[in-house]
């Protein structure tokens, strides 16, 4: 079965042609579904062009600059905005538990610039001066570490594994710390309430 094969009826699923309207028409659909930065929402049309190449032998370099096109008029009109997708985004994956670090590398991957990325995290810094410790807090909670770690025969064991698995996520050594050190786990789930509620 070849790559243009639908795997449930077998039938093969023809790519549209890459042209001025249906790129349009795929590009609106998708904006109306979902937020994207430009260099994201660029990389996802022209795997479009790619695919119309390869089986309409259409022209790459019409398709491209179709797509570059509407790329420029989205962001005219403020349906591609980099920063606002940044700031959203970095909102979102602060409270699910991302560290600055894993934020950064997220935000890298969707193309954005780095300085749109500090402008980002630093608006979510103003907002929440303990940012990273309760981002902190949601990854501990969600994976059981630190305070929210079961209680075990080795507990000294179980601490160095916590520290290890907060490091590799990217928080800091000082946030991790800090985490590690909670006298309970009501402290911490207040801060999270504040955090996410603003209760």
């Amino acid at each position: 079965m070849d790559r243009y094969s639908n795997l449930k009826t077998g039938k093969r699923k023809v790519p549209r042609k890459a042209t001025s309207k249906s790129l349009e028409k795929a590009a609106l659909h998708y904006l109306a579904r979902f937020s994207s930065s430009r260099a994201n929402f660029r990389k996802i049309m022209m795997r479009r062009v790619y695919r119309s190449a390869e089986y309409h032998n259409t022209n790459l370099e019409v398709g491209a600059a179709i797509v570059e096109e509407l790329a420029d008029r989205f962001t005219q009109i403020g349906l591609l905005d980099d920063k606002q997708f940044a700031a959203a985004r970095a909102r979102s994956y602060s409270r699910r538990g991302f560290s600055r670090r894993a934020i950064r590398a997220k935000l890298t991957e969707k193309g954005i610039s780095d300085d749109v990325t500090n402008e980002a995290i630093k608006i979510q810094e103003e907002e929440d001066c303990n940012l990273e410790l309760n981002a902190a807090i949601v990854f501990s909670r969600k994976r059981r570490l630190g305070p929210f770690h079961k209680p075990s025969n080795k507990p000294e064991r179980d601490k160095k594994k916590d520290i290890a698995k907060l490091a590799r996520a990217g928080f800091e050594y000082t946030t991790v710390q800090q985490l590690m050190g909670a006298e309970t786990l009501e402290e911490l789930e207040e801060m999270v309430e504040i955090n996410i509620y603003g209760k």
